[in-house]
């Protein structure tokens, strides 16, 4: 007989590969125990499990579903670029520049969490509002988490997009930081020499494996952050 690992891995592996999409409703646990020919307790231990990690959200008499992205308690929520120009009023533009499977360097493996020379999907773009660069996305996905990668070539939508439409995570670390310009920014954003530059880092989970860990550079003089919260009370 399975045993709860053994279905919460099954379950795991559905949300992972998109047999269960975001907001989807996942089957009720009596036939879910009848196809793993196990008692529902078991079954009910394993979707509980994958609640707790963020992925599964139950509601008594609405059943089970995948949730859409983060956890309920997520304070920043992570924009798709796309949206983000186009609600400004702006003209949105993509741009792929490289796509490749590497072995990622050290400071990448260590906020993936990831050891041994495995190939990471690497891909370097750009983001454009009314003709001017407005982002460099220099991201690096992990295929083992996300095996799909494989097959988008990403020529006509951005890992940004693809991602947050594709792929559930659970939990995410962010990073915000202003420096100068390296030469690599200043040629693909059109910046002078040591022209500042506003850059978030961002990784991403799903339960305890790395999605993805992204840099995102863009022009201070032309970004800017915006958060609101939603929850009342005494500042």
């Amino acid at each position: 007989m399975r045993s709860y690992k053994d279905i919460h891995n099954i379950l795991l592996d559905r949300i992972k590969d998109g047999e269960w999409q975001p907001g989807a409703l996942v089957p009720a646990e009596v036939d879910l125990a009848r196809e793993f020919g196990c008692t529902r307790v078991t079954v009910n231990r394993a979707m509980q499990a994958l609640a707790d990690s963020g992925l599964l959200e139950r509601r008594r008499r609405a059943g089970t579903r995948v949730v859409q992205r983060m956890t309920r308690n997520a304070v920043f929520q992570i924009p798709i670029v796309r949206h983000e120009i186009e609600q400004r009023g702006g003209n949105y533009k993509y741009l792929l520049i490289s796509r490749e499977e590497v072995t990622p360097p050290q400071k990448v493996k260590a906020e993936m969490g990831l050891s041994g020379d495995d190939p990471v999907m690497h891909v370097l773009s750009l983001h454009f509002a009314d003709g001017r660069p407005y982002q460099l996305e220099d991201r690096w996905i992990d295929i083992t988490t996300v095996p799909q990668a494989r097959k988008e070539p990403f020529e006509t939508i951005s890992p940004n997009e693809w991602l947050l439409r594709e792929i559930p995570y659970t939990n995410a670390e962010h990073v915000f930081r202003a420096a100068p310009s390296d030469t690599e920014e200043e040629e693909h954003l059109s910046l002078a020499e040591n022209e500042p530059v506003f850059i978030i880092e961002r990784t991403t989970w799903l339960a305890d494996q790395a999605v993805t860990h992204v840099r995102l550079v863009h022009p201070a003089n032309s970004f800017r952050l915006v958060t609101r919260d939603q929850h009342g009370g005494a500042i």
